[in-house]
C-alpha cells in the first residue's frame, strides 16, 4: 500500500490525475462496499484527482462539488482505528490540499 500512496503522490506531482485516480482505484473498487473507515478515506483521495482532473479540463464548477466530496471522506481519516498506513494517510491529505491551494480549487 505504501506503494500505491507514493506512486498516487508522484502521479499527482506530474499533474497526472486520471492515472493519480486510477493507481487508488485499483485497492478501493475490489473492496468499494466495505463499511470500512480506510476505504472511505481512500474513496476521498481518489475525489481529490478526479476534481485535480476536472480542474485541469476547466470544468470549474464540477470540480469544487468533488472536491466537496474529498472533504467529507477526509473525515475518516479520524475514524480510523488501527491502520499501519495512518501516517501516510496523514502525509497524503497535507499534500492533497496543499495542491488544491496552488490549483486554486478551494477558493
Amino acid at each position: 500500500m505504501i506503494a500505491k500512496i507514493e506512486n498516487f503522490k508522484i502521479c499527482l506531482a506530474e499533474q497526472r490525475f486520471y492515472d493519480a485516480h486510477e493507481v487508488l482505484e485499483e485497492v478501493w473498487f475490489p473492496r468499494r462496499f466495505e463499511d470500512v473507515a480506510e476505504i472511505k478515506l481512500l474513496k476521498g483521495f481518489i475525489n481529490a484527482a478526479v476534481s485535480f482532473e476536472l480542474k485541469k479540463r476547466g470544468r470549474i464548477e464540477q470540480s469544487k462539488r468533488v472536491w466537496q466530496n474529498y472533504l467529507k471522506y477526509k473525515s475518516y481519516l479520524y475514524t480510523i482505528d488501527a491502520s499501519c498506513y495512518l501516517q501516510q494517510y496523514k502525509n497524503l491529505i497535507c499534500y492533497v490540499e496543499q495542491m488544491a491551494d496552488e490549483l486554486l480549487i478551494t477558493q
